[in-house]
């Protein structure tokens, strides 16, 4: 998105150095992600809206989208590309070649509406996966949980009124984009933290909200919207997370969908914009994606 913007190449080149380094990727399945098409993104997006992200493309150089928001000769197959690797994800776990999915892509989603592109996002990628896993494989329920510092407001707005569709938030509050955070919903749990707050406030919201929201709502498969900007470092949150927090969670999740859908997850990356933070954050999710061991971090 140019030069100095936090949204770069350099977050997945961290990611995956981080993976290659500690011996992680030769121990995946790791896969090119399929290019997703028109059909997939119109199960969340509307008409209108795809045919402009198509139609203006540009063949060089970068347009705004939104203040935030850039698009350049690439960013169209990248969008397409993020929303393909869900659907991979979720049918490759339906067919049995695995038990979860970590999508390591950009540009993220979740602020991304059914018609307005913003914080980055062109494609909503965890609601495509999610009702691509509805509306494909016949899936009753399904769970999106997100942590990312920023609201995924995109993700809400899509699955409001859809309460097949259970959607957990922990985000910073008030912050950007400061929006849908007084939705009442019962399929809607929002958890705002006050800046500074630690992960001590994270792990009681698992406790007290999203797992006794997850047991009742009896998910057939969870979502995570991984993202990493909660962590201290982040300069674009003000939360005090830490590495081993986000294993800490992501082991919560995996248990959780151990014992309520056969152990289907799919995670897909959100924020994150410390290079150093995000890539040993990423290395931690994995972890315990793959049920090893936490690693001592720095």
């Amino acid at each position: 998105m140019g030069e100095g913007h936090p949204e770069s190449p350099k977050r997945l080149e961290a990611i995956l150095s981080r993976l290659d380094d500690q011996q992680l990727t030769e121990r995946m399945d790791v896969r090119e992600a399929m290019l997703g098409n028109e059909a997939m993104v119109l199960r969340i997006h509307h008409p209108i809206y795809v045919e402009q992200i198509d139609r203006i493309s540009p063949s060089h150089g970068l347009i705004h989208v939104d203040p935030d928001t850039l698009m350049g000769p690439y960013t169209w197959e990248a969008a397409y590309r993020a929303a393909g690797a869900g659907v991979q994800a979720v049918d490759d776990i339906m067919a049995g070649e695995y038990q979860n999915a970590f999508c390591a892509i950009r540009p993220p989603g979740h602020h991304a509406e059914p018609a307005v592109t913003m914080g980055f996002c062109f494609f909503n990628n965890i609601a495509v996966a999610a009702a691509h896993a509805l509306e494909h494989h016949g899936l009753k329920r399904v769970a999106i949980l997100d942590f990312d510092v920023h609201q995924c407001n995109g993700t809400i707005e899509a699955f409001q009124d859809r309460p097949e569709v259970m959607v957990c938030s922990s985000f910073q509050h008030p912050f950007y984009p400061n929006s849908h955070w007084q939705i009442e919903h019962p399929h809607i749990v929002l958890t705002p933290q006050v800046a500074f707050a630690t992960s001590g406030d994270m792990r009681d919201d698992w406790e007290q909200s999203w797992l006794p929201a997850l047991k009742r709502h009896q998910p057939e498969m969870i979502f995570i919207s991984a993202g990493f900007d909660a962590h201290t470092m982040d300069p674009l949150g003000q939360l005090n997370w830490q590495t081993h927090d986000y294993y800490w969670l992501t082991r919560r999740i995996v248990e959780a969908a151990e014992d309520l859908c056969n152990g289907r997850v799919v995670s897909m990356l959100e924020g994150g914009y410390h290079l150093k933070a995000l890539a040993e954050s990423a290395e931690q999710h994995v972890r315990a994606l793959m049920g090893l061991p936490e690693d001592g971090v720095e």
